[in-house]
C-alpha cells in the first residue's frame, strides 16, 4: 500500500501526505505534551504510555519533557503483533496500531520500554470505560488504560500515569462492540 501510494504521488497534481513518516505531526503532539505539562504542573508524573501507530503522540509528547523531570515513556503494542517487544508481527483487530513494522518516527532515545497488551483486555477495558466512566472510546484507548494499570503495578500506587484517549467509540458501533 505504501509503495503504491508513493508511486501515485509521482503523478502530476498529486500530494502524498506520507503520514507514517511525516515529522510535522511531532510538533502538534509536542503542543499536547506542553498542555499536559501546563495542566499537571503540580502533579508528579511517573509515566506516560501510548499505543504505537505512527509514534507521533509518544514522540511528540516526550519532546515537551526534554528540559523537565522526565517520566518513564512506554510504547504499547498488541501481544499478537509484538514488533517492539519480541521482533515479531502478526494479525490483530485494533485499528490503527501494530502496523507490522517499526514506524520511522519512533526514536529509541525518546521512550524507555515497550509493553505488549492483550487485545481482549483492551476491548474489555474500552467497554468498562464506557459503562463505568462514561468515556466512549475505542480499543486503542482501552489498551492505553490497561498499559497504565500494568505500569502502575510496576511503579507503585504513588505514581501518576498519563494516557491519551485516542478516539471515540463511534466506529465500533456497527460491529456490536458495545452491545
Amino acid at each position: 500500500m505504501i509503495k503504491r501510494a508513493s508511486g501515485i504521488a509521482k503523478e502530476p497534481n498529486t500530494f502524498f501526505t506520507d503520514q507514517l513518516s511525516n515529522t510535522d505531526i511531532l510538533n502538534e503532539f509536542e503542543n499536547i505534551g506542553k498542555e499536559i505539562v501546563r495542566q499537571l504542573k503540580e502533579v508528579s508524573i511517573g509515566a506516560i504510555c501510548d499505543t504505537i501507530r505512527r509514534a507521533g503522540t509518544l514522540m511528540g509528547v516526550s519532546r515537551a519533557f526534554k528540559d523537565l523531570n522526565r517520566p518513564l515513556f512506554v510504547a504499547l503494542e498488541p501481544t499478537t503483533s509484538p514488533i517492539l517487544t519480541d521482533g515479531k508481527t502478526g494479525s490483530h483487530s485494533v485499528e490503527g496500531i501494530g502496523l507490522g513494522f517499526i514506524p520511522s518516527l519512533l526514536d529509541e532515545q525518546h521512550y524507555d520500554k515497550a509493553i505488549a497488551i492483550d487485545e481482549s483486555d483492551a476491548r474489555e477495558m474500552a467497554k468498562r470505560l464506557a459503562l463505568e466512566e462514561g468515556m466512549f472510546s475505542g480499543t486503542s484507548t482501552g489498551m492505553n488504560v490497561v498499559g497504565a494499570i500494568e505500569i502502575g503495578k510496576f511503579l507503585g500506587p504513588d505514581k501518576n500515569i498519563v494516557v491519551v484517549a485516542c478516539d471515540s467509540g463511534l466506529k465500533y458501533l456497527k460491529d456490536g462492540f458495545f452491545f
